[in-house]
């Protein structure tokens, strides 16, 4: 153990014996969330989380632009309306910043220049991301062809782009038929039952965002979970997803656009929503790596006996959860 790591767990001993919040610390400090805390502080996180930021802020525009100059080629007036409002919902702060017209007088030479600039970004945002949910699972870098890799990584984002569409579409669906219902029975949009059905359609996207979670959580970091922590996990990241994007809507398109950063203040804001995003994903990835207390006991008496030279030549507990 390293000093620094010595110090802290003194530290902590110490807190565990106060008088009142001693107990509570105690519990808080036996739970998994604690455990897989512990696991991201390990790893690092917050550099993790700063390298799949500058990669996803890379790869956003030219996904962006793509989908608004296929949208606009391809689309009428009042389905790029409702288009640009659900781009609002998903990425606050962004609709207003996209000339749709713009984009209809120039769809062909938009969407063939942001296709060339996805397929670049998006595979280096790939790696990068599965480089990092390697390092919280505390993998090693896979070894294989270079022309190989980057033609996975091409698959891998062609796959992701599908679920993204299918997520995208269900919370679409789930948002008009909310309306639909709304305008068929006469509820008011403010009252109780109106209130019940928005609280569907939020339940509905974070279903979308729940399927599209175990896609990242298994196939990027190619490892195979616990199937319970993978569930618990995915469902953590949907639900925060869905409450980040509430709490930062508003901050997103009435403040950020009037702050000390002037023309900057949109960017940043959507920097800083991303770089919470991506530090959800990292915790969710280390609530699936995280195993239970024995699990982590036995695993950490498996390591002390490899240095003193008990068992030097086995695989770890990582390569095996791996497969």
């Amino acid at each position: 153990m390293e000093r620094g790591d010595r110090g802290q767990s003194r530290i902590m001993d110490w807190l565990k014996k106060l008088p009142v919040v001693g107990p509570w610390l105690a519990r808080l400090m036996a739970t998994h969330a604690w455990r897989s805390y512990e696991r991201l502080d390990r790893v690092k996180w917050t550099r993790l989380a700063a390298a799949m930021t500058f990669t996803s802020f890379l790869a956003l525009f030219p996904l962006l632009s793509l989908a608004a100059a296929v949208a606009a080629a391809t689309l009428g007036k009042e389905q790029q309306d409702r288009l640009q409002d659900k781009i609002a919902e998903q990425i606050p702060g962004i609709s207003d910043q996209l000339n749709i017209q713009g984009l209809i007088d120039n769809a062909g030479t938009v969407g063939l220049i942001s296709g060339a600039l996805l397929l670049f970004t998006g595979i280096g945002w790939v790696d990068a991301t599965r480089g990092c949910l390697r390092a919280v699972w505390e993998l090693p870098d896979e070894e294989e062809n270079p022309v190989m890799h980057r033609v996975k990584d091409g698959g891998v984002l062609v796959g992701l782009g599908g679920a993204l569409l299918v997520t995208v579409a269900i919370s679409t669906v789930a948002s008009a038929l909310v309306g639909w219902i709304i305008h068929r029975l006469g509820i008011a949009e403010g009252g109780f039952g109106g209130v019940l059905l928005y609280v569907a359609a939020f339940a509905v996207a974070v279903l979308a965002d729940f399927l599209l979670l175990l896609y990242v959580l298994t196939l990027l970091p190619g490892a195979k979970p616990e199937r319970r922590r993978l569930v618990v996990a995915a469902l953590i990241g949907a639900i925060g997803f869905e409450l980040l994007k509430l709490l930062l809507s508003g901050y997103m398109q009435g403040v950020a656009g009037k702050s000390m950063y002037g023309a900057f203040g949109v960017p940043v804001a959507l920097l800083l929503w991303i770089n919470f995003t991506c530090k959800l994903v990292l915790f969710c990835a280390s609530w699936t790596a995280t195993g239970s207390k024995e699990q982590e006991l036995g695993d950490q008496e498996d390591g002390e006996q490899d240095v003193t030279g008990g068992s030097g030549d086995g695989p770890g507990p990582a390569a095996a959860i791996s497969g």
